[in-house]
């Protein structure tokens, strides 16, 4: 899409905050009100807007797109949202360890225990760890208090906790993130211990390093998006 606009800025909405383009509010792609719950969010928007050149790439305009779905999509379903960040915590990754070669083993344990310790002791919540792919049961009563947990976020964070969750693969990951116990960078490499251990042993397959360099993309900026719902 070309350009249409001269100047993007933030603005007060009531007790939101928006985006002008020329001095216009912004909608949405399905015409609803484009209003933020920050005006860290709102500045942040209107800075990505403000950088494109004389065609609008989307791609470069993440907070943006967050914003979009958390509007359009996530606070208009907010229960199916939470389920499905939930059901993460069934299969979640920090739960399913290498048995061989011990040098995995090694990475896995000293990354992902600490997280699951962390979770037991803030949340209450123990997840059962197993060695291989077979699924191991998890206690239905913990991960309805994860439920619980997840159901607390705010659309807006929500929206983020959901990207950081699908990339990453874990809910322990996500919960980590949106509680500051882990950055973004902590975050990416910790769920790619796996990848990188195969990437160490058979080398990069160049298809497979763009696809994560784009979900690495989106991990960092679903934690801004977080963090930029929750700004003063």
């Amino acid at each position: 899409m070309k350009r249409f606009y001269e100047r993007a800025s933030a603005t007060p909405q009531g007790d939101a905050f928006s985006v002008l383009l020329d001095g216009k509010v912004m909608r949405t792609p399905a015409k609803n009100a484009f209003s933020l719950p920050t005006e860290s969010m709102a500045d942040a928007v209107a800075e990505e807007w403000a950088a494109q050149s004389d065609t609008i790439d989307a791609a470069t305009m993440p907070l943006t797109r967050h914003a979009y779905t958390a509007i359009d999509g996530v606070r208009t379903n907010m229960p199916q949202v939470v389920d499905e960040i939930t059901r993460f915590g069934w299969t979640d990754l920090l739960c399913y360890r290498a048995e061989v070669p011990s040098v995995l083993v090694q990475r896995q344990n000293e990354a992902w225990q600490p997280l699951l310790n962390w979770l037991h002791e803030t949340y209450g919540v123990a997840l059962v760890v197993t060695s291989g792919v077979v699924p191991v049961a998890q206690d239905d009563i913990g991960l309805v208090a994860l439920g619980k947990v997840v159901g607390a976020f705010g659309g807006f964070e929500l929206t983020g906790l959901h990207t950081v969750v699908s990339v990453s693969g874990s809910l322990v990951i996500g919960l980590a993130v949106a509680a500051g116990r882990l950055d973004p960078a902590e975050a990416w490499s910790f769920s790619r211990i796996d990848n990188d251990f195969q990437t160490g042993q058979w080398g990069v397959d160049p298809e497979a390093a763009e696809d994560a360099a784009r979900a690495r993309s989106d991990l960092v900026a679903a934690a801004r998006f977080i963090a930029l719902a929750r700004a003063e």
